[in-house]
């Protein structure tokens, strides 16, 4: 029941950070940030594409934290966290894709190209996702959790292979625009319209975990009174 109080309060006050948040940072991205000169209005997908890409490695290195405090732990809860980060770092990376693709389409004249940056990033999507259907797969058998818990630890090696991708190898993808070296960087106020849209992905991400956590709570509870029921009729 404590449990069940802390995430119905941080589902809460995250909902009301997260409408506020959000319009203010559509209006900074359709309002306030000059056009880019080059690409139009069609790089304005680059404040939605980012940090979708971004929530995602923050999502799945969360999965790999919660897996590894599973293995140690042996508790069900912390297996039950991971596989819920997962999902939402699924969904996260699916927006990045689908943006992604909106994103190149006027820009490459192609809808994806296989280059370095996106086909790691589309192994990224295809790693979580064989992670849920194997956890979905094994169900309650601990040991096929704990196989499906380490699976997911390896799976976040690929993630730093993303990010530096671009840096390793020639791309269509553009260079880092943050912390790129000479030469990158962005206008003062698309640099803040990034950051600030990055923090309400933030919150986003936070939310979704609190309101998938409160589902998992409440099967977590419900399975404790099915299971009391049968041992008071025994």
């Amino acid at each position: 029941m404590k449990r069940a109080s802390v995430l119905r309060k941080m589902q809460l006050i995250l909902g009301v950070l997260l409408f506020v948040g959000m319009l203010f940072s559509l209006y900074n991205v359709f309002i306030m940030v000059p056009t880019e000169q080059k690409m139009g209005i069609v790089q304005r997908i680059f404040y939605f594409h980012v940090p979708s890409a971004m929530m995602s490695f923050m999502a799945f290195f969360t999965v790999a934290g919660f897996s590894i405090a599973f293995l140690v732990k042996r508790n069900a809860w912390h297996d039950r966290v991971a596989v819920a980060c997962a999902e939402i770092g699924v969904l996260f990376t699916t927006i990045a894709l689908i943006t992604g693709s909106i994103w190149a389409r006027p820009i490459w004249n192609t809808w994806w190209s296989w280059d370095a940056r996106l086909t790691t990033f589309l192994i990224l999507w295809f790693i979580y996702i064989a992670y849920l259907m194997l956890r979905d797969y094994v169900g309650e058998d601990q040991r096929g959790a704990r196989f499906a818990a380490v699976f997911a630890i390896i799976g976040t090696v690929d993630i730093p292979i993303v990010y530096f991708s671009i840096r390793w190898w020639r791309t269509l993808h553009p260079k880092p625009v943050l912390a790129g070296g000479e030469g990158s960087g962005l206008h003062p106020d698309m640099a803040f319209a990034l950051y600030f849209s990055m923090a309400v992905f933030f919150i986003l991400y936070l939310f979704l975990v609190a309101t998938r956590l409160r589902v998992e709570n409440s099967k977590m509870e419900l399975e404790e009174i099915k299971r009391l029921h049968v041992l008071s009729t025994k």
